[in-house]
């Protein structure tokens, strides 16, 4: 009796304990609950991972933290995958190179510890080769991080930037199809817009980036989608609006200093000089990108202060050969400055190889741009004409179009162009937009009828003797007893013009009924 006794009072008492841990490790659900908050190393890991934009704040924890575990831990792969990561991120950040090579120093080592089934390092590699522009690179540890990890969205928005960059937009297609698979809204929205915005969909870039913003996790997430927001509106003229895109970025993250090149660009175009000035510099004192300097020496020459213009570019060439000493290739930058602001001929050479490498539409159109300031404008409109085909709809790829076509001649196409870039963005540009004023100035109003070269589809008129002049409806060309057709009459003959709208805007236009053969046979002019 008394061992029953003891019996079941030792099941009770074990019991009562079980039951106690039970109501410890599962807390009771009031529907209040919600997972802790993370720190600043969590928060950087997380983003780190994904590859989303992360707070330099915590990145610099995450590096610290992983510094520390690796000095006593150094065979951990994957910890050496996170700091390299890490550290690309910092970089791109801050546009300080010399984590570049840390950061390959520390993914190759994550590779070297485990050379299979590591998509984290590969993801950190194709990352760090497209903050160094070098997006063949990029591909190729791409590709092996999805071979690896196909069901891994992360890969993709890497991909997209790959495959962007060396101007493969069927990959992009089929990347951006996987991520909508298997991505997150708020990643998926945000590549997305991007993609649109690189195939001249606007309305429907501008509706992902607003959505990716609003779905934003993170502070920094949220400034990323709201200054690509900014720069929808000032590519299509609006700098006002792009402006308070550009606050709202800041306002979420002071450290996102892309926004405040985005102020300076909008301010300048605003008339506000002074503003956009400081905006400029604090842009290039916290992340010196060869870009901003551009933007701001081209900003000094429009309001006649040469000196500071030429200090500005000698800032260009020094970021770009310290950028080069990290790996990183500014090549279609340095070419399509030393096009506009030093020596054609070597812009022409450093263009050409890097469209071997890189054949996106960007460089089509830097290309182009320098073969015409070298001398060879039919060879750069083929170029330009191809990046504006293949590219965003871009002021400045119409108004390079439309001034090589000027110089070569075809006055009416010219016309047509520069005057497309200035209703696409009439700010594109401080320098270049007085030039292509003063060029449609010069080029006047199309002549009275609308001479051929007005409309794309006709071609350029051949030398040779002199046309007889227009005659009135029933009258006669001088020298000809026959009929000379109004031009309103020989005009079903030709392919329909097209309106002096972009081709991708144009809305169709309804084609007029061909005369009948002998009625062409009867209206035809002499030679024609």
């Amino acid at each position: 009796m008394r061992s029953s006794v003891r019996r079941a009072l030792v099941f009770s008492a074990a019991g009562s304990v079980a039951l106690g841990a039970a109501y410890v490790l599962v807390p009771l659900d009031r529907g209040d609950a919600s997972p802790p908050a993370l720190g600043p190393v969590g928060r950087a890991r997380v983003a780190v991972a994904a590859g989303r934009p992360a707070a330099p704040a915590d990145l610099a924890a995450l590096i610290g933290d992983r510094e520390a575990h690796l000095r006593t831990h150094p065979r951990d792969e994957h910890s050496w995958a996170v700091l390299g990561s890490a550290y690309v991120a910092r970089g791109a950040r801050t546009a300080d190179v010399a984590y570049y090579p840390k950061a390959e120093q520390a993914l190759r080592t994550s590779l070297r510890t485990r050379s299979a089934g590591n998509p984290e390092a590969l993801l950190g590699l194709t990352a760090l080769a497209n903050a160094r522009h070098d997006f063949r690179a990029a591909r190729m540890w791409g590709e092996q991080a999805v071979r690896q990890a196909p069901k891994r969205w992360a890969a993709y928005p890497a991909l997209i930037d790959a495959y962007t960059g060396l101007g493969d937009a069927k990959g992009v297609g089929k990347a951006l199809d996987s991520l909508k698979k298997l991505g997150p809204r708020s990643a998926v929205k945000a590549r997305a817009g991007q993609v649109y915005r690189d195939r001249g969909w606007r309305e429907d870039a501008n509706a992902a980036l607003t959505d990716a913003a609003a779905l934003a996790e993170t502070p920094a997430e949220q400034a990323a989608s709201l200054h690509r927001v900014g720069e929808l509106a000032w590519e299509r003229g609006e700098p006002a609006v792009a402006l308070r895109q550009y606050d709202a970025a800041l306002a979420a993250d002071p450290d996102h200093h892309a926004s405040l090149a985005g102020r300076g660009r909008a301010l300048a175009a605003l008339g506000r000089t002074s503003e956009a000035l400081h905006a400029y510099r604090s842009a290039l004192t916290r992340q010196p990108l060869p870009e901003y300097a551009v933007e701001l020496g081209e900003l000094y020459e429009a309001l006649k202060l040469r000196p500071a213009a030429r200090a500005q570019y000698d800032v260009v060439r020094a970021r770009v050969k310290e950028e080069s000493a990290g790996g990183v290739n500014n090549e279609r930058v340095l070419g399509l400055f030393e096009a506009d602001h030093g020596d054609p001929e070597t812009a022409v050479a450093r263009l050409k190889a890097e469209y071997k490498r890189h054949g996106n539409p960007q460089t089509a159109d830097a290309l182009g741009w320098a073969l015409h300031r070298a001398g060879e404008g039919k060879k750069g409109l083929k170029l330009v004409t191809k990046a504006i085909a293949k590219g965003p709809r871009s002021a400045l790829f119409a108004y390079h179009r439309g001034e090589i076509e000027r110089q070569l001649g075809r006055y009416g196409a010219a016309r047509r162009h520069i005057g497309e870039a200035l209703r696409i963005n009439p700010y594109f540009s401080p320098l270049q937009v007085p030039r292509a004023k003063r060029a449609l100035a010069a080029l006047g109003e199309p002549p009275e009828g609308g001479p051929e070269e007005v409309y794309e589809s006709a071609p350029a008129a051949a030398p040779g003797p002199e046309r007889p002049r227009r005659t009135e409806p029933g009258g006669s060309a001088p020298g000809s007893a026959q009929r000379q057709p109004s031009r309103r009459q020989v005009a079903p003959r030709q392919a329909s013009p097209r309106p002096w709208t972009s081709r991708r805007a144009a809305p169709s236009t309804p084609r007029r009924s061909s005369p009948s053969a002998p009625a062409r046979a009867r209206t035809a002019s002499p030679g024609r």
